[in-house]
Order: structure tokens, then C-alpha cells, then sequence
């Protein structure tokens, strides 16, 4: 009798694991709940999570959180994925091929310091004030670490894998293919890490013109003092970031079946 292919998700949702994080979430909640009750956590300086659910309910009832999330996740995701697009491959060549490395070492050396609000005027000038520019400002905060990921994570690949191809008859290009197989689950935990720098980056961004997103919900309760809708925009980036990790551990575990045994 065949297996249902909806097992793995089925078992990741009702998993022992599941319940305990989700009983770890309501813990933190109710903890939270009687903080605020208590005066523990004054109103002014930590609101209460009735105070936030009202917030957000009014997000909700006007449809406005939906679209922060959609304006905020289309700047994420067009700058973090043309940083990958760009920096997987550049970090597989610096990483085979020594005069890559010796290239562009002093390029990243140079940049890597730079956080991404310091891109802000430039990319202004560049860009102006559009989608481009916030876009840009992802990009900028991204690149790097995408590449440092990429880099180390081929470094470091057996190299009792490579003997073994080559061993076996595989030409350069299978060769290649094994580096990148063996160097597949670095990559992909580094590029989970660096997509939530590239939503710290969208807040630097959405700083700028912007009067949609979930940075900008949230500059624009700074101004107002509402610490309600701050954690709301809070709030809503994180659970983002959870989903988008929970679709990428799910798309892991189909493509890279050799890594279940570790999990």
C-alpha cells in the first residue's frame, strides 16, 4: 500500500516537538498576561496583550495588517533573493577557485562593516525614493553574509567526497555537482539566518517614503507613541519569518533526504 505523501507535513504539525513549542508560546503569553496585570510591566513602557490585540484587530478590520505584510514580504524577498541569485554562485567560484577568492576578498572586507541604513543616502541618489531603493537597501544588507554562508559552507565540503567522485569516474562537472550537494544544507541554514537580517534591513528601508509596510506601521506608532501597534508590527514580522522557516524546513526535508538522519 503506498504511503501518503502528506505524511512528513502531517507529522511535523502534530508532532510531540510541536506541542511543546506551541505550549511554550502560551506559556510566554500567559507569563506576559500576568506581568501586565500585576503592574510588574507598567503600561507605559510594556503594553498589556489585550492592549496589542485591540491594535491589532483594527488592523485586521481594515485589511491594512494583510497588505503591510504583502508590500514588506515583496521588498524582502526581491532584495534577499537577488542576493542570493548573485552571491550563491560568487561564493562556490571564490570557494574552488583561489583567484576568485583573492579578487574580491578586499570588496567584501570592505563592505561587510557597513550596516544597511548606511546605504540610505546613497541609494536615494541613486534610486530615489521607490520600490527600487528599498529594494537596494535589502540587497545591500544581504549580499555578504549569503556569500560568507555560500563560501564557507563549499570550504568545508569532505574532501574524501571529491576523492571518492573523482575516484569513481565523475568528470568536473559531476564533481561539481557533489561539492554542491555536500554544501546544500550550509547553505540553506545560512540563507534562514540571513532572511531575518534581510527583515531588520526592510525596517532601515521602510524608514524612507514609505507609508506601507510593517516598518512602516511600526515608525509611524513610534511617532505616535503607540507601543501597542509597535509590537503588532513587532509581532507581525516574526511570525513571517516563522512561517517562511517552517515552509523552508519542510521543502528541506523533501529535497535533501540524506539529512533526515540528523534531524
Amino acid at each position: 500500500m503506498p504511503r501518503s505523501r502528506s505524511g512528513p507535513w502531517l507529522l511535523a504539525i502534530f508532532s510531540p516537538v510541536m506541542a511543546i513549542k506551541i505550549c511554550s508560546v502560551g506559556g510566554l503569553l500567559l507569563l506576559w498576561q500576568l506581568a501586565s496585570s500585576s503592574g510588574w510591566l507598567p503600561p507605559m513602557f510594556f503594553p498589556a496583550p489585550r492592549e496589542v490585540w485591540q491594535e491589532a484587530s483594527f488592523l485586521f478590520e481594515d485589511g491594512e495588517i494583510w497588505q503591510a505584510v504583502l508590500v514588506s514580504s515583496r521588498r524582502v524577498f526581491s532584495g534577499f533573493g537577488l542576493a542570493a541569485l548573485i552571491s550563491i554562485p560568487l561564493g562556490v567560484v571564490m570557494a574552488v577557485w583561489w583567484p576568485a577568492k583573492a579578487a574580491f576578498d578586499p570588496l567584501v572586507s570592505l563592505l561587510r562593516p557597513l550596516p544597511s541604513i548606511t546605504w540610505i543616502p546613497l541609494t536615494i541618489l541613486w534610486l530615489g525614493i521607490g520600490e527600487g531603493q528599498k529594494t537596494a537597501i535589502v540587497f545591500a544588507g544581504t549580499w555578504i553574509y549569503v556569500l560568507l554562508y555560500t563560501y564557507e559552507s563549499t570550504r568545508r565540503v569532505d574532501p574524501m567526497l571529491i576523492r571518492a567522485a573523482r575516484n569513481l569516474g565523475a568528470n568536473s562537472f559531476q564533481v561539481m555537482r557533489v561539492v554542491l550537494m555536500a554544501a546544500l544544507p550550509g547553505i540553506i541554514s545560512g540563507l534562514k539566518v540571513t532572511l531575518a537580517i534581510a527583515w531588520s534591513c526592510v525596517i532601515t528601508a521602510e524608514m524612507v517614503a514609505a507609508r506601507i509596510g510593517l516598518g512602516a506601521t511600526i515608525w509611524r506608532a513610534k511617532d505616535g507613541a503607540n507601543l501597542g501597534l509597535v509590537l503588532v508590527g513587532m509581532i507581525g514580522i516574526s511570525i513571517t519569518v516563522l512561517i517562511a522557516d517552517f515552509i523552508v524546513d519542510r521543502l528541506e526535508y523533501i529535497f535533501l533526504p540524506w539529512e533526515r538522519a540528523r534531524r
